[in-house]
């Protein structure tokens, strides 16, 4: 029998976290942890209101299926017991990914494997991960790549200065930019931006456009100078075909898209149509950037820092060291709770 136990956190952030949709300082989450046989599996999923995404909802859902995973065996692989789920959590998909991670842990804790052993994959060649610098002042903005020397920087954008902001930070370092408008430009903004940043040392955009703007998006994916990479527009298994032919690449979400099942298998696609990879974070702790780990031997990017922009991490997993990745010696996901 696996027993069922959560953990409640309030996730501290190191500074108020701005992107174009608001301000955060603080992310109640849940972290799910599976006990079988002397062994636990951790998942996590964190609160996020523009997706619907609560506390309350997630704990109601586990406790009305509760008897779901004291009645499971653990001889289940990891991809038949998420499509066992799904129908229990549909619209949950922040959840269903929380116990996605806890199980896939757990299985392969229980295998004596490492996630990424399990899956056959080489982690000998992995991409480095971004450091994110949130919306703030550009004095702040600079004063947080300063606190934070850092070979990658994700730029959160979205306002009316936003060339001045690059313009300003890349006197700063010289780390390699991306940046990340969350939806907040138009298509006359993205086309200028992206002439003036590519000279500022700027990689590719991340979703310039709002999700819904797929007229936009083919504009832009035809006569954008940088790369541009789905976000927002990118959550779902079947947006993955969407994509192509309006975006050079994919960010693909654990909580968004509900767990390394799903994840997996919508990289793999993205790389059969040519579409450049990258996974993402949320605002969370190690328990949810060690499990986005295993699928580096996947990515061409990958920005997993959430856990480094807090005060209060409850847990411990992988190490990242001015964006190198270190794997715990750990089996499963390789986390554990403080």
């Amino acid at each position: 029998m696996i027993k069922l136990v959560i953990h409640n956190f309030d996730l501290k952030l190191n500074h108020p976290f701005t992107i174009s949709r608001g301000t955060r300082n603080v992310i109640p989450n849940i972290i799910i942890e599976l006990q079988y046989n002397g062994k636990s599996g951790f998942g996590e999923a964190t609160e996020n209101l523009y997706y619907n995404a609560s506390v309350a909802s997630f704990k109601l859902a586990l406790e009305e299926n509760r008897s779901l995973f004291e009645t499971a065996t653990i001889e289940t692989k990891p991809k038949d017991f998420w499509n066992n789920i799904v129908p229990l959590f549909k619209n949950n998909n922040f959840l269903l990914c929380a116990i996605d991670e806890a199980y896939h842990d757990l299985y392969t804790k229980n295998k004596g494997l490492k996630l990424y052993e399990y899956w056959n994959l080489d982690i000998k060649s992995i991409p480095m991960t971004s450091y994110t610098i949130g919306i703030d002042t550009i004095p702040k903005m600079i004063e947080k790549i300063k606190e934070k020397p850092w070979p990658i920087y994700k730029i959160k954008l979205g306002t009316k200065n936003d060339v001045a902001i690059i313009k300003a930070l890349r006197k700063e370092t010289n780390a390699l930019f991306r940046v990340d408008a969350n939806g907040g430009w138009t298509v006359k903004e993205t086309l200028q931006n992206a002439k003036e940043m590519k000279e500022l040392g700027v990689e590719f955009l991340e979703q310039p456009l709002a999700a819904s703007d797929w007229q936009g998006a083919k504009e832009i994916y035809k006569h954008s100078i940088l790369p541009i990479i789905a976000d927002e527009s990118c959550e779902l298994e079947e947006d993955i075909d969407k994509c192509y032919g309006y975006f050079h690449g994919v960010n693909v979400k654990l909580m968004k898209c509900g767990g390394l099942t799903p994840a997996k298998r919508m990289l793999e696609k993205a790389r059969e149509l040519g579409l450049k990879t990258m996974a993402g974070c949320m605002t969370e702790s190690s328990v949810g950037i060690s499990a986005i780990a295993h699928l580096l031997p996947l990515l061409d990017y990958v920005d997993m820092d959430g856990a480094l922009l807090l005060s209060n991490d409850p847990a411990k997993g992988v190490l990242i060291s001015k964006g190198t990745i270190y794997f715990s010696d750990r089996n499963g996901n390789g986390c554990y709770l403080r």
